[in-house]
Formats: C-alpha cells, structure tokens, sequence
C-alpha cells in the first residue's frame, strides 16, 4: 500500500466524518442523555492559543490502557492534542477526565493494539475501521492517554 494509503478509503472516512459533523448536534444530544458505546467527550486546547476544540471520539480500553485516535491521519484536533500534549475526556454525565497523551509511532504495539480495538466503537464505525484497517495502519493517528488526576 502506499504511504499515503489507500485513496478509496480516504475518502470514505472522510466521507464518513463529514456526515458525522452534520449530524453533530442530534449526536450529542443522544450521547447527553444516554450514552453512545465508547464515545466520549474529548476536549483540547487549540494550537494556536485560542481557545479550545471539543470533538466526540470512542476511546479505546486494552487492559488497562487507553488510546484515542483517527483513522485517515493527521486532523485537526489529533494536531491540537499533539501539540498541547493532553487534554480532558468527558463522560456523558459529566465526569472529568485530564491526561497527558504519547502519539504512537508506526509499527509500535501499543499502536497495532489500539488498531485492533477499534472493534469497540459502535456501529458502523467499528465495520469501518475493521473493513478498512490496512489503510488505518499506514496513515491513522493514534494516542496513549495517561491519567493525571
């Protein structure tokens, strides 16, 4: 595959996470109320100093670690959260959580862990990213998160 992926399937997840922005606002109302699977709350501070970004990611569990992540690589709130070197994670009914994260570098285990997790996230995203998981591994993002409270 080549290093800049599979283009069908950059595409498709940004296909896929352009809906998702559309439909934000009846996601998030569903997610206040009840919960979706994995999904929480990721909140970070914007690179450029103003502000913060807030976007709903599905965090990953492998044992007792924790991994967030994007599929088609680097965006823009996986740039924020490198560069502020943490961030908050939000449960729906409001618990706080601050971390400090480690980006996973290709080839890593812990990142192929996380690769594998993503089976976690609710459907279609976890038939998406399993359908398209040699893409993922050429080009996703992913992140260790480390609690610090």
């Amino acid at each position: 595959m080549p290093a800049q992926g599979s283009r069908a399937w950059r595409v498709a997840f940004k296909v896929q996470y352009r809906i998702l922005a559309l439909i934000d606002p009846l996601v998030r109302m569903v997610w206040r109320r009840f919960g979706i699977g994995n999904v929480v709350e990721l909140e970070v501070r914007s690179r450029r100093g103003t502000g913060s970004r807030r976007r709903l990611v599905g965090l990953l569990r492998v044992g007792d670690k924790r991994f967030i992540g994007h599929p088609n690589g680097p965006v823009g709130w996986t740039r924020d959260l490198d560069a502020a070197g943490g961030g908050t994670v939000r449960w729906p009914e409001g618990t706080d959580w601050q971390f400090t994260v480690t980006q996973l570098p290709a080839g890593d285990v812990e990142r192929e862990q996380a690769i594998l997790a993503t089976g976690q996230h609710p459907f279609p995203g976890n038939l998406m990213y399993r359908l398209g998981r040699r893409h993922i591994r050429v080009v996703g993002v992913f992140f260790r998160l480390e609690g610090t409270q």
